[in-house]
Formats: C-alpha cells, sequence, structure tokens
C-alpha cells in the first residue's frame, strides 16, 4: 500500500489531558509505536489565532505515520484556548506568555509516563514557544519548522547555545516571513543550530512532497536507524 496524504498507520492511540500549573486542562492525544517507543516528538502547533491547532496537517501526518515507521512516540495538544477535532483547551490564547506553562505541562506529562527522549517540534508559532520556554533539562533538542524569528529574539537565540541542545530549523525557499538565508544570518549566534533550506517549499508545507522532506528530516535527528523512510507499507 502506498503512504498517502491521508494514510493512517497503526498505532496505540489514546486521548490525554495535560494540566497546567495555573490551573487549566489542555486536550491532546498521545500516539505511541506498537514496541516500546525510542524517542518522543512533542508537537507544538502554528498560531491558533490563524487556524494552527493540534491537528496542523504536518502534526497530524507525524502522528498517523512516525509511531509505525519510526518507532516515535507523538504527543500533541492544543495550547490554551485552542479548538480542533479533539475539543477545546481551557483558558484564552496569550501570545506565546502563557503557553509556557502548556509546554511545561507536556513535558510533565512526559516525564510521569515515561516518554523516553523528548523533542520538541515546533511550526511556525510553535517554534516561538520552542526557543522561548522548551529550553528544559528534560528536552533532548527542537526541530523547527518554518520558525518566523519574531516572537522569539536574538536573546532567546543566545539562550539556546548556552543550552547546548541540538537545534535544527527547515525552512521553506519561499516563506512568508523568513527565508534560508536570513535564517542561516540569525541562526548564526547558536552555534550547534542547523538551517536546513527547503527548495520549493512554502510555509505551510502543503503538497506530500514537502510532507515527506519534513517527516525524513525529524527522523535523522530523533532516529535515524529507522532511515529511509518506506513509501509504502
Amino acid at each position: 500500500m502506498e503512504i498517502r496524504a491521508s494514510t493512517v498507520l497503526p498505532a496505540k492511540r489514546e486521548d490525554i489531558e495535560l494540566d497546567t500549573g495555573d490551573g487549566l486542562t489542555l486536550v491532546g492525544e498521545l500516539a505511541l509505536p506498537e514496541n516500546d517507543p525510542v524517542a518522543t516528538l512533542i508537537c507544538l502547533h502554528p498560531l491558533p489565532t490563524h487556524g494552527g491547532m493540534m491537528d496542523s496537517h504536518v502534526l497530524r501526518k507525524a502522528s498517523y505515520r512516525l509511531p509505525a515507521l519510526a518507532d516515535l512516540a507523538v504527543l500533541r495538544f492544543n495550547t490554551r484556548g485552542t479548538t480542533s477535532e479533539r475539543g477545546t483547551s481551557q483558558g484564552a490564547f496569550d501570545h506565546g506568555n502563557g503557553e509556557r506553562l502548556d509546554i511545561a505541562a507536556a513535558l510533565e506529562y512526559a516525564e510521569f509516563h515515561d516518554l523516553p527522549h523528548p523533542w520538541l517540534l515546533g511550526w511556525s508559532f510553535g517554534t516561538e514557544l520552542a526557543l522561548k520556554w522548551g529550553r528544559d533539562p528534560l528536552v533532548e533538542g527542537a526541530i523547527l519548522l518554518s520558525p518566523p524569528l519574531k516572537r522569539a529574539t536574538d536573546e532567546d537565540l543566545d539562550a539556546w547555545a548556552t543550552f547546548g541542545r541540538p537545534l535544527t530549523a527547515l525552512v521553506p525557499e519561499f516563506d512568508d516571513y523568513l527565508r534560508p538565508a536570513e535564517a542561516a544570518e540569525r541562526f548564526a549566534r547558536v552555534p550547534q543550530a542547523e538551517v536546513i533550506g527547503v527548495d520549493g517549499a512554502k510555509h505551510l508545507w502543503v503538497g506530500e512532497p514537502y510532507v515527506r522532506i519534513v517527516l525524513t528530516e525529524i527522523v535523522r535527528r530523533v532516529n535515524p536507524m529507522a532511515l529511509p523512510l518506506p513509501a509504502e507499507v
């Protein structure tokens, strides 16, 4: 069977709730491989005021495919005030400030449930959250899709440099906010950062070829032994 945009591969999936330090309940889903996971992706979605949510397509496809193809656990959730088919998380959008408690709740859940080697997978607004609030000792590294570097400042990049964990930015050639050449300049202040420009891609990564590139680069950092990812199962 060819893996297509709508393909859902086998995994152990369960609805979860995250409890934040300020008393909110966030809704989410955990997708686990049939075997013990090798590592964990904690997904941070795009801007909820522009339609971003845990079901934003790249994150959803990661949860549909990577447990089966790469033995990864994939944890997705709606940040405060965000709605998806799973439901609505309590609270209200806080422009990336109160959301630091949402990331902390996801990491606490991962630690309590013995989810191994957590990596942050941020997309657009989610990259800002990762850079600003993801510098937790539990975090193994971060993968950034279409980072705008608007809310996240040079001071946040300097802090990540000191944090020392791996950082990979996948930057579309035709991104609306930050393109590869400028991204390389901005991320140069993080010695361990790798910037990968993706020819032909746009901010929303529309198109199955670009989704495959993204998922491959994620697995290359988190579980390279699973490469190459098959196109058929």
